[in-house]
């Protein structure tokens, strides 16, 4: 099990740039494939962006493909989620995930970690 802390959330405007990072625990972090999720009020959770274990290889949602970046630092246990450009519709609550399988899939099933959340709401 890893235990995950996201952070960095906040009230932005339009257009604005915001960067999440998450903090986990546990040994298995360094070689295990996360994900980032969003949750809006009234809706299910839904996939964001995924990386794998080192960083080389990243998978996105196709509404955020171009403005948001997935990266991690094993050195420093952390996975962040750059946003640039944010809208409206990107207002959500947003969490990380751990996979439990080597695959960037946007299963939510496959991910057995979960973090808090942190709210990121985007005004006009």
């Amino acid at each position: 099990q890893v235990q995950l802390v996201e952070s960095g959330g906040g009230l932005v405007q339009a257009g604005d740039s915001l960067r999440l990072s998450c903090a986990a625990s546990g040994r298995t972090f360094r070689t295990s494939y996360m994900g980032w999720f969003r949750q809006a009020p009234g809706k299910e959770r839904q996939f964001v962006a995924a990386i794998d274990w080192s960083g080389g290889v990243t998978r996105y949602t196709d509404s955020v493909k171009g403005r948001f970046t997935i990266s991690r630092d094993n050195a420093k246990n952390t996975v962040y989620l750059q946003m640039n450009s944010l809208k409206l519709e990107d207002t959500a609550v947003y969490y990380c995930a751990r996979s439990r399988v080597s695959v960037l899939t946007p299963d939510r099933g496959q991910y057995d970690s979960w973090g808090q959340g942190t709210q990121v709401t985007v005004s006009s």
